[in-house]
This record gives structure tokens, C-alpha cells and sequence, in this order.
């Protein structure tokens, strides 16, 4: 089991950027990395994912504006948002998958003003 804690969110005008956190409250070096996106009304949308390696994959609404990354000393996963679209809005959630299962975090608010 892993506790992941999210932040980072806010509110921005369209075309700015913001970088969501994602703290593990233990090494998750072994562990696969995902940020999703629900915007309002709908369900859990997969936006990147970045694995022990480094390895990334992004939706295709996001490549070339969205950067995920981790920091294995610092048990934190990253998303770096920039050019961002009103379409972004929604509540953004980091998921840890490993061996053991998976875990969720509780959620950051984004919400982008056009």
C-alpha cells in the first residue's frame, strides 16, 4: 500500500501552465506512474504515464503540452502542464501501480478560464 498526495492545482487562464505534485509516502521506484484526468460529468480519462524506467505515454489530447516525470529520491511524480485548454478542467488524481496493486490519490482541482 502506498498514500499518494496531490497539489499543484489551481486556476489559470487558457494557454498558461501549471505543475501538479504527486507525493508517495514510501519509494515507489518500482512502481508505474499515472495522472488521470475526470472532468466534470465523466469518468477517470488517462492522460500519462511514466514507468520505473522512465518510460512515458501520453493521450493524444495532451502529447506535445504535457510532461510527466518522477523523482525517485523525493517519492514524487510530476506533471507539468503547459498550453492549457479550457478542455483540461477537472479534478487530476495520481495512481501508483505495482506488484502489490494499485492506489489513488485524493485529487487536485485544475480549472481553466477561456
Amino acid at each position: 500500500q502506498v498514500y499518494l498526495t496531490e497539489s499543484g492545482g489551481g486556476l489559470v487562464q487558457a494557454g498558461g501552465s501549471l505543475k501538479l505534485s504527486c507525493v508517495a509516502s514510501r519509494s515507489f521506484s518500482t512502481d508505474t506512474m499515472h495522472w488521470y484526468q475526470q472532468a466534470p460529468g465523466k469518468l477517470h480519462d488517462l492522460v500519462a504515464t511514466i514507468t520505473p524506467n522512465g518510460t512515458t505515454n501520453y493521450a493524444d489530447s495532451v502529447k506535445g503540452r504535457f510532461t510527466i516525470s518522477r523523482d525517485n529520491a523525493k517519492n514524487t511524480a510530476y506533471l507539468q502542464m503547459n498550453r492549457l485548454k479550457p478542455e483540461d478542467t477537472g479534478v487530476y488524481y495520481c495512481r501508483a501501480r505495482g506488484y502489490w496493486g494499485s492506489s489513488w490519490g485524493q485529487g487536485t482541482q485544475v480549472t481553466v478560464s477561456s
